[in-house]
């Protein structure tokens, strides 16, 4: 853990060193792309050893499979190979060495990987083999028209930005970085015609990479000093379950999961200011001109604390992995999308046992919030006195079932996590079935918004982030290209 910190504050300063001294406009994207990838491999090297190596030859064996599968099945090929290599990693890790551990390990930069190798694949199919007109507007932006080279794959791959904590980011968009394009944020006006109301080649990300490095300072001084005097495991102690009262134990499971998250905070949020620092990370300008950094962010911590609904949690948290799901799995998933979907986050995340009954857990939670919102909801937003009271039981609710849920997770174990489930007499998981039981799934509140209410819980809010996030930049050379750029840009707007 020392050495990912010390790492991290080293590709900090590499960062801001990369973009005043070899900016785009300064050095050729050859350069750019030879010491992005040679500072990625030193600090994965420098950070756990040679299993380093592992992050190569997952890298290097995808890339001889795209070249000779070809561009019609080869998303399918990278998809069980980098999938398949990465669950034998962690299964060799977990239970050959060091089961239990909470260290970091060379397993979490490979999840990471996995997300680029699969989503890359997958824009090169669309890219380069189905129609466009096949294509959902998502897809169109972000398909790939030519096949990268060796250096731009493992540029792509293994940039010290993030090779150690992520976060994912399409390819098309680390291209334009390293590239250097200018672009143009196109706006639409009232009338549907567009207006370039800002162009920007080089904003600077000062600002807000000092706010994210504040928000790291305060995520390490409360996981240092709150985090371990509230450990999760103290909500399966013998004694606490024999003798606590229930609005104790469930005050206890909200604060211990509370300040298990900080750390997560910390490494997602300073992954992106390493990212800003390097001037990667640029989304555009909102409505009064100014600038946004948060293209490749992973979380919102306010909204995630303040979270009214299990689909605001899930919105907030984590969020490129939710659009890596969405993206690979959901929208292409022939049967059951929704299931599909939350078995490929379990398979992702690991092997551990608790993985799995937090996400087959997630599964009822999610229905059944889905269910009381589409059928009780309405009648409590008429009236802002009214709506506040509901906003408060909603949040009180939703932090509960957000505890209990993810307490597996933390666990890792079987045997633990049914003490604390038994202990809570299956509670909320009794209660979600019931919900199921009486409450119908409705398809629709309004005619008008059929297809969003069949969408799992995160994906309506993050096809607008996958449409936003997409192609701020001018990702193309020729007319013809930016031409369809700036049209996805629009009609994203739009949306």
């Amino acid at each position: 853990q020392v050495n990912f910190v010390v790492c991290q504050l080293f590709a900090l300063l590499a960062a801001i060193w990369f973009r005043t001294y070899l900016h785009s406009s300064k050095t050729s994207p050859f350069v750019r792309h030879v010491v992005a990838t040679l500072l990625g491999l030193y600090l994965a090297l420098f950070c756990f050893g040679w299993y380093a190596l592992h992050f190569v030859i997952q890298s290097g064996i995808s890339y001889y499979i795209m070249i000779v599968i070809g561009v019609e099945n080869m998303h399918k090929y990278c998809f069980v190979f980098a999938l398949g290599y990465l669950t034998v990693c962690q299964i060799t890790r977990v239970y050959i060495f060091d089961y239990g551990q909470y260290s970091a390990d060379f397993s979490g930069p490979m999840m990471i990987i996995t997300q680029k190798i699969t989503s890359l694949a997958f824009e090169i199919h669309d890219g380069m083999f189905r129609k466009n007109e096949d294509l959902t507007p998502s897809q169109r932006c972000l398909a790939v028209r030519r096949m990268p080279s060796l250096l731009e794959y493992l540029s792509y791959n293994c940039n010290f930005m993030g090779i150690l904590a992520g976060p994912l980011c399409s390819y098309k968009d680390y291209i334009t970085f390293i590239e250097g394009r200018s672009y143009q944020l196109q706006q639409s006006e009232a009338n549907g015609k567009e207006d370039t109301k800002y162009e920007q080649t080089d904003p600077s990300p000062n600002i807000a990479v000092a706010q994210k490095l504040l928000i790291c300072g305060l995520s390490l001084l409360f996981h240092m000093t709150i985090t371990k005097t509230l450990p999760v495991e103290y909500n399966i102690d013998d004694n606490f379950r024999a003798t606590a009262s229930w609005p104790v134990r469930f005050f206890y499971l909200y604060v211990s999961l509370m300040a298990a998250r900080p750390k997560y905070y910390f490494a997602w949020t300073l992954a992106d200011a390493i990212n800003n620092a390097a001037g990667f990370g640029f989304r555009g300008y909102d409505k009064n001109g100014v600038t946004r950094w948060d293209l490749i962010s992973n979380l919102r911590i306010q909204q995630i604390e303040f979270s009214t609904s299990f689909k605001m949690f899930l919105d907030n948290w984590n969020i490129q992995t939710a659009l890596w799901l969405k993206r690979v799995c959901y929208e292409r998933a022939t049967f059951s999308p929704t299931i599909q979907t939350f078995i490929l986050s379990a398979i992702w995340h690991g092997v551990y046992p608790g993985y799995y009954l937090t996400f087959l857990t997630g599964v009822l939670m999610t229905l059944a919030a889905r269910a009381i919102r589409n059928n009780i909801r309405h009648y409590f937003v008429e009236s802002p006195a009214v709506k506040l009271c509901y906003d408060i039981v909603t949040w009180m609710a939703t932090q509960a079932a957000i505890s209990y849920t993810v307490v597996p997770f933390v666990l890792l174990s079987v045997k633990p996590s049914f003490t604390f489930y038994s202990s809570c007499y299956f509670c909320l998981h009794i209660a979600s079935i019931l919900v199921l039981l009486v409450f119908p799934l409705k398809r629709t509140q309004k005619g008008s918004k059929k297809h969003e209410s069949v969408q799992p819980v995160w994906s309506r809010k993050l096809e607008e982030e996958s449409l936003l996030q997409k192609n701020n930049y001018s990702t193309t050379n020729n007319s013809f290209s930016q031409k369809q750029e700036i049209t996805c840009r629009y009609q994203a707007l739009k949306q």
